[in-house]
């Protein structure tokens, strides 16, 4: 709590040029105990300043252990004398919705997850992502300050990938806009290879963002919605509540079907979900194996090694990603994105209720095709229930592969 106050009190020097907290904070740590220290100072800061204070807390949910329990305490302790003698009101930034917080008391030695801790809410806003014509006037910023233009198709391919999340649109535009090679000369334009390097070199990198959605997937409300997403089947033992988490950090997409929010995000998701299988595989599969004379990709080939692989390790790998409809589905996830290696991508498209999990390999390499041209490839993949037919399943998901190539 010293510490949180000492920063207010630094910001409130260079952005306010105000040097009367300082002599506040001194009288406060003098005088109050660890567990009020800021609930004091903003009390007696309040009751000096001219005009009603509105502190902007940022990163609020980077604080860790009993310190943001005591923060929310100490701001609701004051809620009834604002706003003469307390903040009129206390913005919190952070990933979720503050009611959304997991937080750890060593005290209490348990998860805080409810109760009046969280009970200062007035409202909950939530940036919203950008639109495709958004996006549009965001990048023509940059042809106008560089005056290098956006290739046919190259906007909207950023569009495609991000879905309009902020930060995503603006560190795929940035990385194919001064990281890539054919980028950096001004005097061409952006083409959509750029924009799908760029979208490579952000998953392969781990920028710090997907690294932490990455890390969310550890956390069983965010298993409980994702794990049948991928299984493409519509039982689930999530909640609402569990549903608004994921859609409040970016992950489901805002509204209409429960689905991944974007292509990029559906790309992390069963990578990192099956990282330990992909590197058991490195060293038992070679992509070079499943590669034509005339360097197409031998489809059928794959598949059928696939199913040797499936049948020989399913049982220990299903068990050990602890989810038997989902498990089938990751392993053939991680199977293909190493036979695919770099010579080519994988698109998924996968929802709760649909079913099925679509996949689409990209491949680029091969006889007469230019990287502008990859063949393409759909592999459907189903949850086979007791009451449906295997002949029915085959018609059904004919049909369901030919719609999701239109």
């Amino acid at each position: 709590m010293r510490i949180v106050v000492a920063e207010i009190v630094s910001r409130a020097r260079t952005r306010l040029k105000s040097h009367a907290s300082r002599a506040l904070r001194r009288d406060v740590l003098a005088e109050e105990s660890r567990g009020l220290v800021l609930y004091e100072f903003l009390a007696r800061w309040s009751a000096w300043a001219p005009k009603p204070l509105v502190p902007l807390i940022d990163e609020i949910d980077a604080l860790v252990g009993d310190s943001p329990i005591s923060v929310l305490r100490q701001l609701r302790s004051g809620y009834n004398r604002r706003p003469r003698e307390f903040p009129q009101s206390v913005i919190l930034c952070g990933v979720c919705d503050v009611r959304d917080y997991r937080i750890f008391s060593g005290t209490e030695r348990g998860f805080i997850n409810g109760g009046s801790v969280y009970n200062i809410k007035a409202e909950s806003l939530r940036l919203a992502d950008f639109s495709e014509g958004e996006v549009r006037d965001l990048l023509a910023q940059h042809t106008a300050e560089t005056r290098q233009a956006f290739g046919s198709g190259a906007i909207e391919r950023v569009f495609e990938l991000s879905r309009g999340p902020p930060w995503l649109v603006n560190a795929l535009a940035y990385r194919a806009c001064y990281k890539d090679e054919d980028s950096r000369d001004w005097s061409r334009p952006i083409r959509v290879g750029a924009i799908d390097r760029a979208k490579e070199a952000l998953i392969l990198g781990g920028v710090t963002h997907l690294d932490q959605l990455a890390d969310k997937l550890r956390e069983d409300r965010v298993g409980r919605v994702v794990m049948p997403m991928i299984a493409g089947s519509g039982g689930s033992d999530s909640s609402i509540r569990d549903l608004h988490y994921l859609r409040d950090i970016g992950l489901v997409a805002p509204d209409g079907e429960v689905r991944i929010a974007n292509p990029i995000y559906a790309e992390v998701v069963p990578r990192e979900l099956s990282a330990a299988l992909q590197s058991e595989l490195e060293g038992s599969v070679d992509p070079e194996w499943n590669v034509n004379q005339d360097g197409s990709l031998d489809v059928s080939g794959l598949l059928g090694a696939f199913r040797a692989y499936f049948r020989e390790n399913a049982e220990w790998w299903v068990e050990r990603f602890g989810h038997k409809e989902a498990g089938p589905q990751l392993m053939l996830h991680a199977y293909l994105q190493r036979a695919v290696n770099s010579d080519g991508g994988i698109a998924r498209e996968y929802a709760v209720g649909r079913g099925r999990a679509d996949l689409m390999i990209e491949w680029r390499r091969g006889a007469g095709r230019g990287p502008a041209r990859p063949s393409k490839h759909v592999i459907e993949c189903k949850v086979r229930s007791d009451r449906t037919g295997i002949e029915t399943l085959i018609r059904e998901g004919l049909e369901q592969t030919a719609a999701y190539m239109d």
